[in-house]
């Protein structure tokens, strides 16, 4: 029975992907159903604080976008890189990386990759190097995003094995940054030069290339600044109270409030700041375009995680059995699994709820589960996901292109070179720190 219950899993996450979108949370609630009155086992756990903390902080970025916040960052973003064309391989990593990192969303992306392709093109770049790290470092950066959701959720599975939420970013934050540095190395190498590819002479020839010689000025918000400043104010002290009361810094021995709830509460706090502060309309800020995708992660982490634990609750005995001697002999095979099982979910956040439990639970060593972490951020092996796809439509001069076998694409070799190396780093940095 349980080869069949382990194939009505997989078959609903199957399901879930095909459909797309909050498919996979569908799916997953659906296969609950299936598994409790079909097959009569129990319901797993439900991440409620994880669910709640997601719908905070989306909450408060929504806020900050309705204020302008996002516009004046990818402003800042485009000035930076016009002032370093020659170095956008290595320069546009960096500037989707800190997005990501500070907004809690791979897709700030999108904002930056026409100005990314503009600048390469007019450098004589070819485009799809920088594009393609790009994509890639604005995933990554989910497993390093304080606030992120993936982040936040590992950091509850992590606890009860001693492992902080301050130890794991100490870890994850420097270790996939330089990743994606050796990222950008490889990317810079990658291809022929544009004066050279024969598809961005064919179509420079039809007239097919546009040449921008002006730039449209956004609007800015005079409260925009000031919106980002407030959010940011609010990652920081949810990072500090963190640090304060977890046992190894022990500052604070009896919080009078637990982590998750705080950062709930900060976020919950700053989004009211900034509605009151900068004058923004609080009912814009359920329309805002990321509140829609925070509130569909809310319903993918709902779904799978809690059809995941389902499973794994009700086999524990056989797992450990199975897999534990297997990920003892080979710890990489975790993330190795992580890799393959993103790029079929294609969210950070689903993959670490529906894995890192029972990885826990089979008492997988916390190193290689810190370690593996990053190989959750596999988005881009297929080239459907919405940035990758973006950055395609976005590159005129057809160098960034999908092969006809599918997998042979600009993002896939630094992509996989960027979570390699990540993880070698975490083991390697985090055996310094765990």
């Amino acid at each position: 029975m349980s080869i069949v219950e382990l194939f009505i899993v997989l078959a609903f996450i199957f399901l879930g992907a095909r459909i797309g979108g909050i498919g996979i949370g569908l799916a997953g609630g659906a296969g609950v159903l299936v598994l409790c009155f079909g097959l009569g086992l129990d319901a797993g756990h439900i991440p409620v604080d994880v669910i709640l903390i997601i719908m905070s902080v989306i909450t408060a970025i929504s806020a900050m976008q309705v204020a302008g916040g996002m516009d004046w960052l990818v402003d800042v973003a485009e000035k930076f890189l016009r002032k370093n064309p020659k170095r956008i391989t290595f320069y546009a990593p960096i500037v989707t990386y800190l997005m990501t990192l500070l907004a809690g969303t791979g897709h700030t992306a999108f904002s930056t990759l026409p100005v990314i392709a503009e600048v390469a093109k007019g450098q004589g770049v070819r485009p799809s190097r920088p594009l393609s790290i790009a994509v890639v470092a604005s995933q990554v950066a989910i497993t390093a995003c304080p606030i992120s959701a993936a982040v936040v959720f590992f950091a509850g599975v992590l606890a009860p094995v001693g492992v902080g939420y301050i130890e794991l970013l100490l870890i994850c934050i420097p270790t996939t940054f330089v990743a994606c540095m050796i990222g950008a190395f490889v990317a810079n190498f990658m291809g022929c030069e544009l004066k050279d590819d024969p598809v961005y002479l064919e179509r420079l020839e039809s007239g097919l290339i546009k040449q921008r010689t002006t730039t449209e000025r956004r609007q800015i918000s005079k409260h925009a600044k000031l919106s980002v400043g407030i959010f940011f104010i609010a990652i920081i002290a949810v990072v500090a109270y963190a640090t304060v009361i977890s046992p190894t810094v022990g500052l604070i021995h009896h919080a009078p409030i637990p982590r998750n709830e705080a950062i709930m509460s900060m976020m919950l706090g700053a989004a009211m700041l900034i509605v009151l502060l900068c004058k923004a309309d609080a009912s814009k800020i359920s329309s805002a375009g990321t509140f829609k995708s925070g509130m569909s992660a809310c319903v993918c982490v709902l779904g799978v995680a809690w059809l995941g634990d389902t499973f794994v609750a009700a086999h524990i005995g056989e797992i450990k059995e199975f897999a534990g001697g297997l990920l003892a002999q080979y710890p990489w095979m975790l993330a190795v699994t992580l890799f393959f099982a993103s790029m079929l979910l294609y969210s950070q956040g689903a993959t670490t709820a529906a894995l890192m439990p029972a990885a826990v639970a089979i008492h997988v060593a916390p190193l290689t589960l810190v370690a593996s972490f990053a190989a959750v951020s596999a988005l881009f092996v297929l080239p459907t996901y919405p940035t990758l796809l973006a950055a395609v439509e976005m590159d005129d001069t057809g160098s960034t292109r999908i092969g006809k076998y599918v997998f042979n694409h600009p993002f896939f070799i630094p992509g996989v070179v960027s979570i390699v190396a990540a993880v070698a780093l975490g083991f390697a940095f985090g055996s310094l720190i765990i």
